[in-house]
């Protein structure tokens, strides 16, 4: 039965189509995403606005489902078809009884760094091994892929070279289907809806490009290895959950050719270059401390919900058209990887414990959060200007901490200190650092044309 009393920044899934709208109705179709605007409405009707379009308009609360969060799950795969190291005589008893197009993927015994696709056809099992060469998978040296991902979704459409298309997964024990579970909460997007545009920057797991998604403006990470995407799925999962207007919102993921994570557009880029680019002249001190704020209740809302950040810094702030600072990336270095942590962490914004005994806590994040406002009142400066990461480390250790960036006024030059506190069961948490800088933003005069009342911004879409 539906839920009759939603509150306003709900999303909801459309349940069916509903073309020919009433007048005041809103159209949509099946699957559209829709967020709940005012439920003041008539009895069993809300005020809506569709995410894509834009448009606003009554919809009947029996018609549509509240958008899910995705449980976190680590049997949640992409790639719930591949067994890992299996011999061929296993392969063949997993594909009984036997059924034309029934598959999976296998890494190869016999030739390390290869793998193996096992195909039932005609009551037999063909084994086609799977060659990695020039970092690109090949099964005949004339179709190239650049993951397994990419290479089941070409034979599942089409032929090619092996005796028949593949039409039904063999899935591992465990491992449930990301596709299936994406799909039923709603956070599953169209490839067919979406257009790709220019690329706007280049990240340690792929590239990042701006594009269109049913008419919205949309930022599109694409994460080509099958490991990483893996990964970056569980981050992703997380943030199904977080909806906060701080935080850069999560539309929804693409499986095509990898993971495509659809976020929204900040149209500004990053913090640390809308600050390198700009400078005093243009962005005033009122302007910092509204960034400032911006991160820090961002980050209030993650320490609610209990999550750690583990990588704030200037470069994963991303500003908005209007000039709002959002918190990304979230969580995206807890990658597994086999290699030791330390070797990605990033030194001078990482608390000392985390540094020293890998000990993530809110409390590092507000370390973190410490040299963000360092970079911030320095315009983008790099943190600890001319000392190695080396030198970093040790005198860090020792109490060194970086003097006030230049015109900075003193009671902001507090807070970063406080928020560099060895101990960090000293620091304080980040409600208590957004009470200090609400009075701060109250203390300087509103930059002309604000739209921050009560030292919060209104901020639209979230």
């Amino acid at each position: 039965m539906a839920k009759m009393s939603w509150a306003a920044g709900t999303q909801c899934v459309a349940k069916g189509d509903h073309k020919k709208p009433k007048a005041g109705e809103l159209a949509y179709h099946k699957g559209d995403i829709l967020t709940v605007v005012d439920t003041s409405a008539r009895k069993g009707y809300c005020m809506a606005r569709h995410n894509a379009t834009g448009a606003e308009g009554l919809i009947n609360l029996s018609s549509v489902r509240e958008r899910e969060a995705l449980r976190v799950d680590p049997s949640l795969s992409l790639m719930p078809w591949f067994h890992g190291k299996i011999s061929g005589p296993e392969a063949v008893g997993k594909l009984l009884p036997a059924e034309d197009g029934l598959f999976l993927v296998r890494e190869s015994i016999r030739h390390p760094g290869d793998y193996v696709l096992c195909v039932s056809v005609s009551g037999d099992v063909i084994h086609y091994r799977v060659i990695y060469k020039d970092n690109k998978l090949t099964i005949d040296n004339t179709q190239y892929f650049y993951n397994l991902i990419d290479m089941i979704e070409f034979y599942s459409k089409n032929k090619g070279s092996i005796a028949t298309t593949l039409l039904k997964p063999k899935p591992k024990q465990g491992a449930k289907s990301a596709e299936l579970e994406l799909s039923k909460a709603g956070w599953l997007l169209d490839i067919t809806k979406l257009t790709l545009g220019e690329n706007i920057g280049e990240g340690e797991f792929g590239a990042v490009h701006e594009g269109q998604y049913m008419g919205q403006r949309v930022a599109v990470k694409t994460i080509k290895c099958d490991v990483t995407a893996q990964a970056f799925l569980q981050e992703t999962t997380v943030m199904t959950k977080l909806q906060h207007k701080n935080l850069v919102r999560l539309l929804g993921v693409i499986l095509h050719k990898g993971l495509l994570i659809v976020t929204e557009l900040m149209s500004k880029g990053n913090l640390v270059n809308f600050l390198r680019t700009r400078g005093r002249s243009v962005v005033k001190s009122a302007q910092l401390l509204r960034f400032s704020l911006d991160v820090c209740e961002g980050m209030e809302y993650l320490e609610s919900k209990k999550l750690v950040h583990r990588d704030l810094a200037a470069r994963n702030v991303l500003v908005s058209d209007d000039g709002v600072a959002k918190v990304s990336d979230f969580g995206l270095t807890k990658v597994d990887s086999k290699a030791p942590d330390n070797a990605k962490l990033p030194v001078k914004w990482t608390a000392p414990e985390a540094l020293k005994k890998e000990k993530f806590s809110t409390k590092s994040d507000v370390w973190s959060y410490g040299v963000l406002l360092w970079e911030i009142f320095s315009y983008g400066r790099q943190p600890y200007p001319k000392m190695s990461l080396v030198e970093v480390k040790e005198r860090v250790q020792v109490g060194y901490r970086m003097d006030a960036p230049e015109d900075c006024a003193p009671a902001v030059y507090a807070i970063m200190r406080m928020c560099w506190e060895p101990e960090p069961r000293k620091r304080p948490a980040f409600h208590k650092l957004r009470e200090k800088l609400e009075r701060e933003v109250g203390a300087s005069s509103p930059a002309p044309g604000s739209q921050r009342r009560g030292g919060v911004r209104s901020a639209s879409g979230c």
